[in-house]
């Protein structure tokens, strides 16, 4: 068994290379091979969002605050409130974050396929993220 204490971890900085923003990602927790699963408590103040990204093998959001916004390649954006669960299958290409106006907050879960757990591209732009 291994606990990690509430605190016993360090925030972290969203980079700038794959957010726009300021973003604060709170490390969870990452098991031990053979397991692959890791998650973290990403916050994004208002205007904050994440660059064009896949996952291998998918990714799992649960909001827990504030309001954001999660749109997949050629899909509509879609409004995420706290209690909604985003599933993304693996390699769709997506991105999420916060509303102009309001901050968020989720946990993101996914698993690593050899090593990695996502891929990231172009930045997604203010006129494609406007709604």
């Amino acid at each position: 068994m291994d606990i990690k204490r509430g605190g016993s971890q360090p925030s972290g900085k969203g980079p700038v290379e794959y957010f726009t923003g300021a973003v604060r990602i709170d490390p969870l927790f990452s098991a031990p091979a053979p397991a692959r699963v890791a998650g973290a408590s990403v916050t994004f103040e208002p205007g904050a969002r994440t660059a064009w990204h896949t996952h291998p093998l998918g990714q799992t959001l649960v909001v827990t605050a504030g309001c954001g916004w999660a749109q997949r390649e050629g899909g509509p954006i879609e409004e995420i409130r706290p209690g909604d669960v985003i599933w993304f299958p693996p390699n769709e290409k997506h991105w999420h974050g916060a509303t102009p106006a309001t901050a968020m907050t989720h946990i993101a879960i996914q698993e690593s396929l050899d090593g990695k757990l996502v891929d990231w591209m172009e930045k997604v732009s203010d006129q494609q993220y406007r709604r």
